[in-house]
């Protein structure tokens, strides 16, 4: 039995998306949500639906139960995942889950991200707890960039503080997949570490760029200070922790920490990782 945490979020309902596709019988998935009230139509596809919070280790060892690998989905509370992952990994020990398989952070053990730490102490924490693991290191979603594609269009530039630095991301479905494929596979890949990221790298200037190709607009790409970008994220309602975070990787992705070649993540597939362009398009077509 395969179990997933964060299964409603915006990777983990795309994980259960793939499992399906690939034909794996879902009443042999369990989704643990912390409101099952979101996961009717998890339920209504015949998954095991079981709710657990990160911060009750009882009711995720009790959701635990009968599985034999997990999916454990990192948290997106910064400054709280090691602890709530620790209960998870403790729980699973309880349980007798057979192996962890962790969405973790591109290059956690030597990224200049702020975001490696937690990462890593994560990573160590399944490798001290004796379970069998797969580490998955994803590298940044496309998405996280296109999302701003709107701003750029109603204030004629793309804003940030990433330099020139080259960003390697894809698409969260392909990351989505790649988690899918780990965990239906009929033989563990066990004790392995992924560095997972896009097939091709860009600048932000390239994305303005395709930006402008494909609206037919003029979008360039304004670099700017970190604290000029923060703040203006913070103007259009973004809480402070996630400005300045946002701000911060942009400078630490200015100096490579997005960067990676290894193409990882299309050997798994087997397959290339969603181009750039792609994701422009499909933002694009999304804008009322």
């Amino acid at each position: 039995m395969i179990a997933l945490t964060g299964t409603t979020g915006q990777l983990g309902h795309l994980v259960v998306e793939n499992l399906l596709r690939q034909n794996v019988d879902p009443s042999s998935i369990v989704a643990i949500v912390r409101n099952p009230a979101k996961a009717e139509n998890l339920a209504a596809q015949g998954l095991q639906v079981r709710q657990a919070d990160y911060a009750d280790e009882a009711a995720l060892t009790a959701a635990l139960k009968d599985v034999q690998r997990l999916l454990l989905i990192s948290s997106s509370e910064l400054g709280q995942r090691t602890a709530q992952h620790g209960r998870v990994i403790a729980a699973a020990q309880r349980a007798g889950v057979s192996e962890i398989v962790y969405t973790s952070l591109l290059h956690a053990d030597s990224s200049s991200l702020d975001l490696a730490q937690e990462h890593l102490a994560t990573e160590q924490q399944i490798t001290a707890s004796g379970l069998s693991f797969t580490i998955l290191r994803n590298g940044w979603y496309t998405e996280n960039y296109t999302a701003s594609i709107p701003a750029a269009l109603a204030n004629g530039a793309l804003v940030g503080c990433a330099g020139e630095g080259r960003i390697a991301s894809a698409a969260r479905a392909d990351y989505a997949e790649a988690a899918a494929l780990v965990l239906s596979h009929p033989a563990p890949l066990t004790g392995t570490i992924h560095e997972l990221a896009g097939d091709e790298s860009y600048t932000l200037s390239e994305m303005a760029a395709e930006v402008a190709r494909q609206s037919g607009k003029t979008i360039p790409y304004q670099n700017l200070p970190e604290e000029v970008y923060r703040d203006i994220l913070l103007s259009v309602g973004l809480p402070e922790p996630l400005a300045s975070g946002l701000a911060r990787w942009d400078v630490a992705a200015s100096h490579g920490a997005l960067f990676d070649d290894s193409r990882q993540l299309s050997q798994l597939l087997g397959r290339p990782t969603t181009p750039m362009a792609h994701s422009v398009n499909t933002a694009l077509n999304q804008i009322p």
